[in-house]
């Protein structure tokens, strides 16, 4: 997916004639290029801020290097670089498919045979850049591109030789969570057995769209890595075994990448080398990506190389303001003084002159298009249609946490209601609602399609930790700001989102006040029961729990119970045997309610705590009367509150029921971005609006709304208390702290 160039864009790198936005970094921007000779690249270009440091000079040179000593076809060719430019810059060949990782979020797993063929490929081009004397460090899914022939490794910014340390801390972890080796989140030195364990997750995910260390959180997914037994189920049973020998813990144990594409050869010579493959693709190496991709794929693929073909026209940029002679469509210096100037091609047109010939031969086909538009008429010009002001809402209406999202969408919804009501307001607001679901590839899915309204100014949602993690970059792609009402994780995967504020506090600062709560009421040693099968809630929520006791000096005994244990009691029983005076639970509703009989079947007689998420009605029901006395701390705060009573109040009326937990919250977070529209005096983008709600600070009914400028968490913690009594939660206050 491309973007129009802005007014700061260069137009021209190297001479390359810059056409389009591929994506930007923390580091620099990726730009679509046409070199002189026709041919489309991907021109990586570094921000001056870096360029001026020598280290990172020396990293990017060290990047160039590496890439040109890979020559494979399965991995993306460097057609020129140089490093030593005021801004250095690295172009490869354009490939214009989705990657690895976009094609089984939006279409599903591979079939068996395309995961092995992919497979196949991909340990040729490891082998290519081993056999170079390097490690590439970085395979994973998003690092993977699906071409028309055949899929392209790419991103060599982190390859290096083995004996290469310089510019890399000892205790630095290269690599993505999820898809790096043990060896790799214990920050040890790279080695080409890191790439083939990180092929393993690759394909692991390939054949089950899921990766086999789960999700959620860097610290979570590195204690997995190195601790836990990679989760294959759905893993065809002809490349399971192999897969297992790659995500072995000893890297002595894993076969190589050349090892690789010999298991999974079929009827291929293994000794082929990849210059063989390319003169004479075998069996397993497909000429076209009919041959083994599901058509929901292809599609995408030819999909992809339309939406180069309908590229916009270039836009002015400044180099083209600074230096006339780059600008597209000069004027020839020899027209006679006063003579009128010559036209410029228009539109499309105008594009296929500056690249035509390598754009059809990507796209296929596109001949009748060219022919179609050959004529200088320009297309009659189409009345401007007024901008709509849209706020978004991305929430589980029908998934497993469809209460929650439906009380946030009608408190967002009474939010918007209530401002078009007014006589004064400046504009009028939209509510433009989508479901999730409370899926992962759905929420992408849904993500993608409301970011793509050029009429969007910001997005609520979505309602849990996974959906939210996995709208992150649609949103961000589209420069949308996004604020989640309710989603509590501290860290989103690998992703680094720039326009995403949590209005919530996550789950890593709550326990502090459970803990100083624990203190109050005199708790002196307590046990932390952290249940695996919770996921990332239960182990941010129990880790960060048991190192603020530390810091209130109490005693913590933790311990952690496997996800597939099935009966918690005996550990109780030998939590409860150390005497402890506090007993914490972070879980699932079921299991917590397991433990909670447990616990009331010994002679334990002090506080006890329930992490927030199990606490839903499932826990009252399925542990009865020993629920009662258990203690939450959660970010919401009681519909019936007489801080939101003016708000329970209206929303009754509007919707004929009692508002659930967390409509307060959602409707407050909608009114913050409301006023800061309103404040923008005009339409703002949606960069200022991020700033907007960045800078300020807004009084809510539930809490103050401030976010840190550098790592724009939410500046205030209000937690709120609740006890177990007689079958209900009994709301008890704010908890200040």
């Amino acid at each position: 997916m491309t973007e129009k160039l802005t007014p700061t864009d260069p137009a021209r790198v190297g001479g390359h004639r810059l056409l389009a936005r591929l994506g930007a970094g923390g580091m620099g921007v990726v730009y679509l290029g046409r070199a002189d000779s026709g041919e489309l690249a991907a021109v990586k270009v570094i921000l001056p801020e870096y360029a001026d440091q020598p280290e990172f000079r020396a990293r990017f040179r060290r990047e160039v290097t590496a890439a040109r000593r890979v020559d494979s076809p399965w991995a993306v060719p460097v057609t020129g670089a140089d490093p030593d430019a005021p801004a250095p810059w690295l172009a490869t060949a354009f490939v214009p498919g989705p990657s690895l990782a976009e094609a089984v979020t939006t279409c599903g797993p591979l079939p068996p045979r395309g995961v092995r063929v992919l497979g196949r490929m991909l340990a040729r081009a490891l082998t290519t850049v081993h056999d170079a004397g390097l490690v590439h460090r970085d395979v994973k899914p998003g690092n993977v591109l699906l071409a028309v022939d055949g899929p392209r490794l790419i991103d060599f910014g982190i390859a290096h030789a083995p004996d290469e340390t310089a510019l890399t801390s000892a205790d630095m972890v290269i690599g993505t969570p999820g898809f790096l080796s043990p060896e790799q989140a214990r920050a040890q030195p790279a080695s080409p057995a890191g790439d083939v364990f990180a092929l393993g997750c690759l394909l692991a995910y390939a054949a089950t769209g899921r990766p086999p260390f789960g999700t959620g959180a860097v610290d979570a997914l590195l204690y997995r890595t190195v601790h836990d037994e990679p989760d294959l189920d759905g893993v065809p049973d002809d490349t399971r075994e192999l897969l297992e020998r790659c995500l072995a813990k000893d890297p002595a144990a894993r076969p190589t990448a050349r090892e690789v594409d010999e298991a999974l050869a079929d009827g291929t010579p293994a000794e082929a080398t990849a210059e063989d493959t390319a003169q004479n693709p075998p069996q397993d190496t497909p000429q076209n990506t009919a041959d083994w991709l599901p058509d929901a794929v292809v599609r995408l693929i030819a999909d992809r190389s339309a939406e180069i073909l309908a590229l916009p026209d270039i836009e002015a940029t400044a180099l083209d303001a600074r230096d006339p002679d780059a600008r597209a469509g000069e004027q020839p210096t020899d027209v006679p003084e006063g003579a009128p100037p010559a036209p410029r091609p228009t539109g499309r047109r105008r594009f296929l002159l500056l690249g035509g010939a390598a754009l059809l031969t990507a796209a296929g086909g596109g001949g009748a298009l060219w022919a179609a538009r050959r004529d200088d008429s320009p297309a009659p010009a189409a009345a401007p249609r007024a901008r709509r002001w849209i706020l978004g809402v991305q929430a589980d209406l029908t998934g497993p946490q469809s209460t929650v999202g439906h009380a946030q969408e009608r408190g967002i919804r009474l939010a918007v209601e209530q401002f078009n009501s007014r006589k004064d307001k400046p504009f009028t607001l939209t509510l433009k609602t989508v479901d999730d679901r409370g899926e992962a590839a759905r929420a992408t899915k849904v993500a993608r399609t409301l970011a793509a309204d050029r009429d969007l100014l910001a997005v609520i949602g979505s309602t849990g930790d996974t959906t939210t993690g996995a709208s992150l970059d649609s949103y961000d792609e589209r420069l949308v700001p996004q604020l989640t009402a309710s989603s509590a994780q501290s860290v989103y995967g690998t992703s680094e989102p720039r326009h995403f504020l949590q209005a919530v506090p996550d789950y890593t600062h709550l326990p502090a006040t459970a803990a100083y709560s624990l203190q109050t009421e005199g708790a002196r040693r307590v046990g932390v029961l952290i249940d695996r099968g919770g996921g990332i809630p239960a182990w941010q929520l129990g880790h960060t729990m048991f190192q603020n006791l530390g810091v209130l000096k109490i005693a913590g005994e933790p311990r952690v119970a496997p996800r597939l244990a099935k009966d918690l009691a005996p550990v109780v029983a030998e939590m409860v045997a150390d005497k402890p005076d506090g007993f914490v639970y972070t879980g699932t509703p079921a299991r917590a309610a397991a433990v909670a009989r447990a616990l009331a079947r010994t002679d334990f007689g002090g506080v006890r705590v329930l992490g927030y998420p199990a606490a839903v009605p499932e826990f009252l029901t399925a542990a009865g009367a020993a629920a009662d006395g258990w203690q939450i701390f959660a970010p919401y705060i009681d519909p019936a509150a007489s801080p939101v009573r003016a708000f329970a109040t209206a929303y009754r009326k509007r919707y004929g029921s009692a508002p659930a937990y967390w409509a307060a919250e959602a409707y407050d977070v909608a009114r913050m971005v409301i006023t800061r529209l309103t404040e923008a005096g005009g339409r703002p983008s949606g960069k200022a609006l991020y700033d907007l709600l960045l800078k300020g600070t807004y009084k809510g009914m539930v809490r103050s709304y401030s976010f840190d400028k550098d790592y724009r968490w939410l500046e205030s913690y209000e937690v709120f208390r609740y006890e177990v009594k007689d079958g209900r939660y009994s709301y008890t206050g704010r908890v200040d702290f």
